[in-house]
């Protein structure tokens, strides 16, 4: 007879419960993004080639599938590991990651109107992208306001602690305004277009008047501490988010605007995506080569693959759907040639993050527990030389 004193066979022993999916953070969404940029931003590029509208297509059926698969693996982890995931949400460095649910539905919803049509028919995919549309644009409302109320209220932070990865929340209601104008001309004509267009706009404002409020406390957090560990390097692409994104947006007000709204108003939206997105693309542009250079220091002092090498996909994604934007409105074929420069690397970097990524699977290093990281050459706070 076995007492309570008494170990339990081995045989009668359980084994935890989905131990796979414990640390699997709100972070991995990011695949998804960086997945779904490929094919909407290929899609966007002044080439009409049918061979890359077709493997386009084939890139956003995959991150589909990956969406998919994340909502369920996180649900699990939900289940079955919420003290895990509660510690997430109380934890600066890793809560703000819940925007990256938001962009991924609205991401993937994207591609379904602009892409997906093509496998789904007309139908299913404006009733798919109306979905994650939605779905997409209440889970970044809520991250935009929840992740900062957290910040504020119970994670405790020092200003040697910014990171871009708090623009991951404000960035989530920009990717929504870029999205709904393809539901524009799927709605009555009338009050109902007029209402979703005029609401993206007002997301874009939300997501730009944040933005504009956090990014000094991240650029400041660079001149006065000195660089980013080695690990989170990568994050400062995510700086290049709100701008692309923020641009494409302007494209996309331009584009539905004519019809919906009164002459005056849909005019001065094609001002403002020329007005609005060639300043700010040469600021992206200017960060774009600020941060590369900060990579490249990093990979000299030894940086290796984590996570955060997706950071070089959904952001230079945003770029290029923004600078073919431009290219639409201005007729400058230099725009058009400069989406197409970034979408090479863009590919590229998808390329590598998701070989990287599958090994880190197969082998189970991104999945295990966390490690304590080794000492980084110099003192954290360190200028560069």
């Amino acid at each position: 007879m076995v007492t309570a004193a008494q170990p339990l066979p081995r045989a009668a022993a359980r084994p935890p419960r989905v131990p796979a999916v414990r640390h699997l953070g709100p972070n991995w969404y990011a695949c998804v993004m960086g997945t779904a940029i490929v094919a909407t931003a290929g899609a966007s590029l002044p080439l009409r080639l049918p061979a890359l509208r077709t493997a386009c297509t084939a890139i956003w059926v995959l991150s589909a599938l990956l969406l998919a698969a994340l909502l369920v693996a996180r649900a699990l982890h939900w289940r079955h590991h919420r003290d895990q995931a509660r510690a997430h949400l109380l934890d600066p460095a890793a809560a703000p990651f819940y925007g990256c649910l938001a962009m991924a539905l609205s991401a993937v919803g994207g591609g379904a109107l602009g892409v997906g049509r093509d496998w789904t028919g007309l139908r299913a995919s404006v009733a798919l992208g109306a979905v994650l549309f939605v779905a997409g644009t209440v889970v970044g409302l809520a991250a935009a306001v929840a992740v900062p109320y957290l910040m504020a209220v119970r994670h405790r932070i020092e200003p040697a602690q910014a990171s871009p990865v708090w623009l991951l929340p404000l960035v989530a209601p920009m990717v929504s305004a870029a999205v709904g104008p393809l539901l524009v001309p799927r709605l009555p004509g009338g009050q109902p277009r007029e209402t979703l267009l005029l609401a993206c706009v007002a997301l874009f404002g939300v997501s730009l008047l944040a933005t504009l409020v956090m990014l000094p406390l991240v650029f400041a957090r660079l001149l006065t501490s000195g660089p980013l560990p080695l690990a989170l390097t990568p994050t400062l692409f995510l700086v290049l988010g709100p701008l692309g994104q923020s641009t494409t947006a302007a494209g996309q007000f331009a584009d539905a605007a004519p019809g919906v709204l009164p002459a005056p108003y849909a005019a001065g939206f094609g001002v403002l995506a020329v007005a609005y997105g060639v300043p700010v693309m040469g600021f992206a542009l200017l960060w774009l080569v600020l941060a590369t250079a900060h990579v490249v220091r990093a990979g000299r002092l030894g940086m290796g693959f984590s996570m955060t090498w997706w950071s070089f996909t959904f952001p230079v994604g945003t770029c290029v759907t923004g600078a073919g934007a431009l290219a639409r409105h201005t007729g400058l074929a230099v725009y058009g040639a400069l989406a197409v420069a970034l979408y090479a690397v863009l590919v590229t970097a998808w390329a590598v993050a998701a070989v990287r990524t599958g090994q880190g699977l197969v082998s189970g290093a991104l999945l295990a527990g966390p490690r304590t990281a080794p000492a980084e050459p110099g003192p954290a706070t360190a200028r560069t030389r």
